[in-house]
């Protein structure tokens, strides 16, 4: 065993002597080192720059315009024809309000309106017969009284024509529709519920107005232009892609510092004078393709890559 052993040893200082006279020179070694380490610190500025100042940001929210369906008349609702989450195009019935007292309205003003107009025609034709009379045979005050009377009925009748077509609108509004197509969310109504004027009781998502709203740090928005690609990936869908292009950049964000306090000085806030921190300026992104399986949804995240442009 001694013998063995003696052998193992022999052979391994034999290996380490081989590799030790197959050693890379120090020169050589020296020029390696250096070039690895031009290479990670060349990495580690390109890293730095692209995060810096690379037009990405993973705060990316889904947007869309949301309309309400606020009733312009008030009334007891008697019908709701929608479900929340319905798919709804323009023009669908949301829900019915009781037309009972609008109808009696329109009753009621159509009434008025045809005695109105049955006095204008009897004012008229009085005054008519008076017109063909010679002058001594009637007062021109007369005259003048029955072409006033027309002019009053006449006016009478103007009035309640736009009354009727008040009345008509509220009666067509115990209808509320869609004005846009898309999907219902939010629907508290019930029938039996008193619905009062511009008290919203549902929303609807409009499905043609989808939007992506970036927020980017200003350092980043040398690289970014109105027309530039941009590809997409929602949180919840990590291997499917929404491309689109810049539609526009903002203008303008709230300036806290201007708010004035009680006594109408401004409100400066503190701040670290080593660390400036980049302002996050809003980029709107026009939606041009949505993968099949992917769920829109109002409020969904997403980092955003914009296909880098220069000035």
């Amino acid at each position: 065993m001694i013998a063995n052993n003696a052998g193992m040893v022999a052979r391994f200082q034999t290996a380490a002597g081989r590799l030790h006279s197959k050693k890379i020179p120090r020169p050589l070694r020296a020029c390696i080192t250096a070039v690895f380490i031009v290479a990670a610190a060349a990495l580690g500025v390109w890293a730095f720059r692209f995060y810096k100042y690379s037009p990405w940001t993973r705060d990316g929210r889904i947007s869309a315009y949301v309309v309400d369906s606020a009733p312009e008349i008030g009334g007891q609702v008697i019908e709701v024809a929608v479900q929340d989450n319905q798919f709804v195009h323009r023009g669908d019935v949301l829900y019915r309000i009781d037309p009972r007292d609008y109808q009696s309205a329109v009753n009621r003003t159509q009434a008025a309106l045809d005695a109105a107009k049955a006095r204008l025609a009897l004012q008229k034709e009085n005054l008519q017969r008076r017109e063909k009379l010679r002058a001594g045979d009637v007062a021109a005050e007369e005259r003048q009284s029955y072409a006033t009377n027309v002019q009053a009925d006449s006016a009478d009748v103007e009035s309640l024509e736009a009354a009727l077509y008040k009345a008509t609108i509220d009666l067509e509004r115990c209808e509320v529709r869609s004005s846009v197509t898309g999907w219902v969310t939010n629907l508290t109504v019930r029938v039996g519920n008193y619905a009062n004027t511009g008290q919203r009781q549902m929303s609807v998502i409009d499905a043609d107005s989808f939007w992506i709203t970036g927020y980017f740090e200003e350092t980043r928005l040398q690289q970014i232009s109105v027309g530039s690609k941009v590809r997409a990936e929602l949180i919840g869908y990590p291997d499917l892609k929404l491309l689109g292009h810049v539609e526009s950049i903002s203008r303008g964000i709230a300036d806290t510092n201007t708010l004035p306090n009680p006594q109408g000085l401004p409100q400066v806030d503190p701040i670290f004078t080593w660390v400036r921190l980049a302002q996050r300026i809003p980029v709107r992104i026009h939606i041009d393709h949505v993968p099949d399986q992917v769920h829109l949804a109002v409020g969904e995240t997403c980092t955003v890559q914009i296909e880098r442009t220069g000035h």
